[in-house]
């Protein structure tokens, strides 16, 4: 059974997709807890960051630098946390390797 993270890069269900390339895709959490909280998602799919080894290790380098992208582009080049959750006892439900940007507490409403 594929995962809704994979359906979702697949374009098998819906989301929100704000950036995607060969290698990722960032949409938009549906349930944020910041005024811009978007998911950062591998299109291949890894259970967590614990499934990552030296050969595929430039994919979480890439997920920072896609990050970092994302903030400034949604006016938050500052003031922003990112998390990768890895396990369910560190709050990870969806087993696909993901991460997610927060931020724009302090934006001033209308901005992206």
């Amino acid at each position: 059974m594929t995962c809704i993270f994979c359906q979702i890069v697949a374009h098998e269900l819906p989301a929100d997709i704000v950036y995607e390339d060969k290698e990722l895709a960032v949409f938009k959490d549906i349930n944020p807890d910041a005024p811009v909280h978007l998911l950062i998602v591998p299109k291949r799919h890894f259970d967590s960051l614990n499934s990552l080894d030296e050969e595929t290790a430039n994919i979480a380098a890439k997920m920072f630098i896609t990050a970092k992208r994302m903030a400034e582009a949604q006016g938050i080049q500052s003031g922003y946390r990112i998390m990768i959750n890895t396990g369910r006892e560190a709050g990870q439900v969806i087993r696909h390797l993901h991460m997610h940007l927060m931020g724009g507490w302090g934006r001033k409403p209308g901005r992206r």
